[in-house]
């Protein structure tokens, strides 16, 4: 514990930031999510960012994609390119990277119990580019246990799932050495209704499960460490979530090497994305959300984020505009290039007030850490329901602080406007439902039928057994098998949870 402001940015345990020169140096990336309701429509968004400066693509898939289901299964209906981009096979891969270097750009995808399938899916685009893997940078979320906790986009029980994702760790520590093979995500922890402190440590605890998990299948705890990377989310008490930026650092550094015996620095370092936080965003008055996304965006940058997406202003309604997207990259590149602030590594250090959080934050983090090792670890807190019930009581309370008016949301329960302002509200396509079907359908009657079969026999027995599953998820993906057929073969021999 005690004060940071005696160490140096970029010297252990990285309270001050994990480079000495941080955004002096070079600034976060600026990544906006994009997935609409077709491949070949969010292939043109992404060739419209690029061309407009962005430094990373990111991925969002619909429901379905995110389930194991192709889009003419039953329970796809209505759900088709809501959230995010439909991927059923290679075809539709091939269409979204179309004419995106993929040696340049790094692609973040959020994806979790299907990330094996996506990653397949990605590498066979880059074979067909002629890239070669050891070029690829980028991230796959691929954190199921927070699925269990907060979001619910699972298929199998906790214990194979773990399997699938230590088998892409090896995977790409041999075959994609510049990969981030997980996005450890507190995210959607905090937008389920946790505190700050709950948000690190539920995290960390996840963190900690998937080392233990990667190390037992004998990868080296240095070589692991260094392509581990967080997801924070940036809400609305400033202070507050500078604090929790720096005290995620010092704690995570402390765990890798107290814990786990690191001696690399990269290893210790707790790199991270951070997005603005959604459940902040209000339908009501949605240009004052304009003021919030910068100000939670600030925190991030005072914090040191590697990273970040900037919510736009109509995402509580729908997925935003091509306007409103565009306002939200420009609230970072006016915190990066107008006000000064990258001109100085962690600003804020020896503040009395940033400090005291800091060392509170962590200490509450440490507390929340020690009752989850007491049960088992996460696994096994997961299985009790802890980490839920804990987030449901504080969601609870924070919802009595906004009825009973203790906490002010502007415009929501302070301030209100008469007459509801309405926006421009994107449109989703049955159009491209459509199309998206017979595109399933013409993949699947023009393949080979019989190297379908080969690959999905491979695929179950290399599952019954305890071969690495990669090699037989990437041969199935080449042969057009679609991500709901690779889904169901593995739902055959894992089972599905039923949380």
């Amino acid at each position: 514990m005690g004060s940071s402001h005696h160490e140096k940015p970029g010297e252990f345990p990285f309270t001050r930031g994990i480079y000495p020169e941080m955004y002096r140096q070079r600034l976060w990336t600026m990544r906006q999510y994009a997935g609409f309701s077709s491949a070949e429509d969010s292939n043109a968004r992404y060739r419209y960012l690029l061309e407009n400066g962005q430094t990373g693509l990111s991925v969002a898939f619909d429901l379905p994609t995110q389930m194991g289901y192709d889009s003419d299964h039953e329970l796809a209906e209505g759900e088709v390119g809501r959230v995010g981009v439909p991927i059923n096979s290679l075809a539709d891969m091939e269409i979204l990277l179309d004419k995106i270097p993929l040696d340049k750009v790094s692609t973040s995808m959020t994806i979790n119990s299907t990330a094996a399938i996506l990653l397949a899916f990605y590498m066979a685009v880059a074979e067909k580019q002629g890239v070669s893997w050891e070029k690829l940078s980028g991230t796959i979320q691929n954190d199921i246990l927070k699925e269990y906790i907060a979001r619910g986009t699972y298929i199998f029980p906790p214990k194979p799932s773990m399997r699938i994702i230590t088998d892409i760790f090896a995977w790409c520590h041999e075959h994609l050495p510049r990969w981030n093979t997980i996005s450890i995500s507190g995210y959607h922890i905090r937008e389920a209704g946790s505190t700050a402190a709950q948000e690190l440590a539920f995290t960390f605890a996840n963190g900690i499960a998937y080392v233990e998990a990667g190390l037992s299948a004998g990868l080296d705890v240095n070589q692991l460490g260094s392509r581990l990377s967080f997801f924070w989310n940036a809400h609305n008490n400033f202070l507050e979530e500078v604090a929790k930026f720096r005290a995620s650092r010092r704690i995570w550094a402390k765990i890798m090497q107290d814990r786990f015996g690191a001696t690399e620095p990269k290893a210790m370092m707790c790199r991270f994305h951070t997005q603005t936080g959604g459940s902040t965003l209000t339908a009501q008055q949605i240009d004052n959300n304009v003021v919030r996304v910068t100000l939670q965006a600030l925190a991030a940058v005072l914090g040191g984020t590697q990273s970040l997406h900037t919510n736009a202003k109509d995402e509580a309604l729908a997925l935003p505009s091509e306007e409103s997207a565009r306002v939200a990259l420009r609230a970072q590149q006016i915190i990066a290039y107008e006000t000064g602030v990258t001109d100085y590594v962690d600003p804020l250090a020896g503040s009395e007030v940033i400090e005291a959080l800091t060392n509170e934050l962590e200490s509450k983090v440490l507390d929340y850490l020690r009752i989850v090792d007491e049960m088992g670890g996460a696994i096994a807190a997961i299985e009790s329901g802890y980490f839920q019930d804990e987030i449901s009581r504080s969601a609870y309370e924070q919802q009595q602080k906004i009825e009973s008016s203790e906490q002010i949301i502007v415009g929501v329960n302070e301030f209100q406007d008469d007459g509801s302002a309405s926006a421009e509200i994107m449109e989703l396509d049955q159009q491209a439902t459509d199309r998206q079907i017979e595109r399933l359908h013409k993949v699947k009657s023009s393949r080979d039928d019989q190297a379908v079969e080969t690959a999905l026999n491979n695929l179950s027995q290399a599952a019954r057994g305890d071969q690495n599953l990669m090699p037989f998820i990437l041969e199935a993906v080449k042969v057009y098998v679609t991500l709901g057929e690779i889904a169901d073969a593995l739902r055959q021999v894992f089972g599905e949870y039923e949380g």
